[in-house]
């Protein structure tokens, strides 16, 4: 994998770590654990960059502007920005992207989405509610 210039804040989540439950940041997120749960940036829009090395692993969706992945990812992944799979990637879910990088042996078991900027804020959108108000609202709103 490249090296990648660090300016801002970086959040690690280090080989032999496992995260349950979402995670929200800015700047970047280097995931060489297990996360289960969602990977969301902090901010809507933005230069928020999560990278999955080849140990690493999430399985839940990821609603980042730029994603590069080199690990297993079970679930949808929403790139407002750019998308990169490199050699090692295996997703087993839905890309959405507006700019893809996709290397020889990345895996995609799913459909390949190609969005427009304009169409961006529409497929990723950023929850407003937290995670458990949000089930909640889902509830009550079957109940009616």
């Amino acid at each position: 994998m490249a090296r990648i210039k660090v300016e801002k804040g970086v959040t690690l989540i280090a080989p032999n770590t496992e995260v349950v439950g979402d995670i929200r940041f800015k700047d970047q997120l280097y995931v060489n654990g297990y996360v289960e749960g969602n990977v969301l940036s902090a901010e809507d829009g933005g230069a928020a960059t999560v990278i999955i090395s080849e140990e690493g692993s999430v399985k839940g969706e990821i609603r980042v502007p730029n994603v590069v992945i080199n690990g297993q990812v079970e679930g949808n992944v929403y790139a407002s920005a750019r998308v990169e799979l490199a050699a090692r990637a295996r997703v087993k879910g839905n890309v959405y992207y507006e700019l893809i990088e996709m290397q020889l042996g990345a895996m995609v078991d799913g459909q390949l989405l190609h969005e427009q900027a304009a169409d961006s804020a529409k497929v990723h959108p950023f929850p407003a509610e937290g995670p458990g108000e949000e089930a909640a609202s889902r509830e009550s709103g079957r109940k009616n």
